[in-house]
């Protein structure tokens, strides 16, 4: 398991259009991407999970890989937020 925390910087935070970015990015790899936030985790491979979050600009998150290409899913799902997932 790896986990690194990131502060999200999309100005309307994770709506539709991001989160869909954010799940495309995540499905590309076997590993189980989840996030913490708040008071809760989400599947960082579901769309309504990552929207029922409600993360705003400047909330802090904690993505957790597990499995078997766990670095390289930090890795890619990291880059994404850190490059604005599409916005």
């Amino acid at each position: 398991m790896v986990s690194q925390k990131i502060v999200i910087k999309n100005p309307t935070g994770l709506h539709l259009r991001p989160a869909g970015v954010l799940c495309k990015q995540a499905m590309q790899y076997k590993a189980l991407v989840t996030f913490n936030y708040k008071d809760g985790t989400a599947n960082a491979k579901s769309v309504l999970s990552v929207l029922g979050a409600c993360v705003k600009c400047g909330d802090e998150v904690e993505f957790i890989c597990e499995g078997d290409d766990e670095k390289e899913a930090l890795n890619g799902v990291i880059e994404a937020v850190e490059s604005g997932l599409g916005e």
